[in-house]
């Protein structure tokens, strides 16, 4: 399924969330504008290699905003549009984007975690996907009844049906389990960080009751 839109308008507007997408893209422009092998390093350099982030911490925040191709990049900046306004509104701007950030430095630790287990500690990971998961476990505890517009395929039709948040995020999550398991003996490889996505959701889950505690706003 793929979202189109919640039903859900966002009182404020969301300048933290419209920014991530921003700086993203711009990081992506310019990564396009490498060669292969400058592009290879710079994945190498900022994105989070298991292997390495012990003694180079800057990995776990530069790797969340770096992606490695155009379905990439585009997939997750549609979901963080979707679901980020409403997220944003509801913790604040500072609260959002350190909710944000802390969402994908956790993602992009149980994925070290998993990386090392598996023997793919040197298989670079980057991707806004830990954090934007992260999001999601935060939108489907901040609003699960909230109606999502999805495209859904249907044999060989695709058809609009709205369903409930906690039906279209509790889906996602199966699929990201189910594929993080069957993937498993496959991790050396490459490929999704499933894990970082299931980490991802579960510490953003957990992180927005923290969030959600009354302190002044702006």
């Amino acid at each position: 399924m793929l979202p189109i839109k919640d039903i859900n308008p966002s009182r404020s507007f969301p300048i933290v969330n419209l920014s991530i997408i921003m700086v993203c893209s711009i990081l992506w422009l310019y990564q396009v504008s490498l060669d292969e092998m400058d592009f290879d390093i710079f994945i190498h350099t900022f994105g989070l290699v298991p292997s390495e982030v012990f003694f180079k911490f800057y990995q776990l925040f530069t790797h969340m905003f770096l992606h490695g191709s155009w379905l990439h990049i585009i997939g997750n900046m549609w979901f963080l549009w979707v679901f980020g306004d409403n997220v944003e509104d509801k913790l604040g701007k500072l609260k959002y984007l350190l909710f944000y950030i802390l969402s994908g430095i956790g993602a992009g630790l149980i994925q070290t975690f998993v990386s090392f287990l598996t023997g793919s500690e040197n298989v670079p990971m980057v991707g806004a996907s830990g954090a934007i998961s992260g999001v999601l476990g935060a939108y489907l505890y901040l609003f699960p009844h909230a109606r999502i517009l999805a495209l859904v395929p249907f044999f060989f039709f695709l058809t609009f049906v709205e369903v409930p948040a906690i039906v279209f995020i509790g889906l996602w999550v199966i699929i990201q389990i189910t594929n993080g398991i069957l993937t498993l003996p496959f991790a050396d490889m490459g490929g999704v960080a499933w894990f970082a996505h299931i980490g991802g959701f579960f510490v953003g889950y957990k992180l927005v009751r923290v969030f959600r505690k009354k302190v002044p706003r702006w």
